[in-house]
């Protein structure tokens, strides 16, 4: 079970059954009716788990999504992968350790992993800056997928980030320049990408890494353009209405598969990644492995064609205004906006 500490409040039926069949479990002497009320508990614990992460709201999604004990990135370097050697650096300003990089195995293929980390121990989120990357990292992040694209290595990119970070250093730098050049170069790289939304997916922090072939997003993870406390502080100049902005903002895995901006779900043991992270490891592996035997299959010049054809018809746009409705005039011709003159009327087809 989790950390008292770490426990999300609508996890408390949850938890108060499962400190009652412990309870149960550790007597020395257990009877018929105790073990048969075990095996009750236990079912009972499966169907309340199932019915409460079936119908999560969006912001209990976001706080599974930040859940502290929630695999990162690192967590999936050691048990997805296989003799991770790790790439330091920018050639330019320094190492941003919120986002790590390096050469990997996933089975037969040879890959480059990119992952952003925000680290568990209060050592670590320091250290990885509690994910939000400077452009250092993004550049870092683009040196060596174009080194795995010189070499026809597939990349694997890890989304977990409440964004870049927003200080006036990184800003100096050209934060925003740099994310949107990441995101032309990975649209245009000639080997496959693999994206995958572990936890949180913060805006144009996320983006950076997300251009792929396959995005997908693990069950319990949000993409959004922004972060609930942000939305509110700017909808409603307050942070206490983060659940309705939650609400609003349609960032949840299922909402982001209907509306075509992701590819797929990978879903989460039951009652989410944080609990059963090495079955999680093992569906993410599968889903990795299948992907990139896909991808790996197609030529490249299709394989880049699709996916920027893929990019470009999400959302919709109009690129001018409906012509107004022509109602007949009295003497039978259709009458013309007011902006226009028998001169300027576009010509009748003939």
């Amino acid at each position: 079970m989790a950390n008292n500490e770490h426990r999300l409040a609508f996890e408390k039926p949850i938890y108060e059954l499962e400190e009652h069949l412990e309870k149960l479990e550790a007597k020395p002497e257990q009877t018929p009716e105790v073990r048969n009320e075990i095996r009750g508990l236990r079912r009972e614990r499966v169907e309340l788990i199932k019915s409460i992460y079936g119908n999560l709201r969006p912001w209990e999604t976001v706080e599974v999504a930040r859940h502290p004990e929630r695999p990162m990135t690192a967590d999936y370097l050691e048990t997805v992968f296989e003799e991770f050697v790790e790439l330091h650096g920018d050639k330019h300003f320094g190492d941003d350790r919120a986002i790590r990089t390096g050469f990997a195995k996933l089975d037969t293929f040879k890959v480059m992993v990119v992952g952003q980390q925000k680290g568990k121990t209060l050592k670590e989120r320091q250290l990885c800056n509690y994910g939000f990357a400077h452009p250092e990292g993004y550049r870092k992040a683009m040196a060596k997928m174009k080194t795995a694209a010189k070499f026809g290595m597939p990349i694997v990119c890890f989304i977990d980030t409440g964004g870049a970070f927003p200080g006036i250093g990184a800003e100096e730098r050209g934060q925003a320049y740099v994310i949107a050049q990441s995101m032309y170069e990975m649209s245009r790289l000639p080997t496959p990408i693999a994206c995958v939304v572990i936890g949180e997916g913060g805006s144009g922090g996320a983006l950076g890494i997300a251009v792929g072939d396959r995005v997908a997003m693990l069950e319990n993870a949000y993409y959004s353009v922004i972060s609930p406390e942000g939305c509110a502080g700017i909808i409603w100049k307050s942070n206490s209405f983060k659940e309705q902005a939650a609400e609003a903002l349609k960032f949840t895995a299922k909402d982001l598969l209907r509306f075509g901006a992701i590819d797929d779900i990978i879903a989460e043991p039951l009652g989410g990644a944080h609990r059963d992270p090495g079955l999680m490891a093992n569906r993410l592996k599968m889903y990795l492995r299948g992907a990139l035997r896909e991808l790996c299959a197609k030529p490249i010049d299709k394989l880049v064609a699709e996916r920027y054809e893929k990019f470009r018809r999400m959302g919709i746009f109009l690129e001018s205004p409906p012509e107004p409705a022509q109602q007949p005039s009295p003497d039978g011709h259709p009458l013309r906006p007011p902006h226009q003159t028998a001169a300027t009327a576009a010509p009748e087809p003939v």
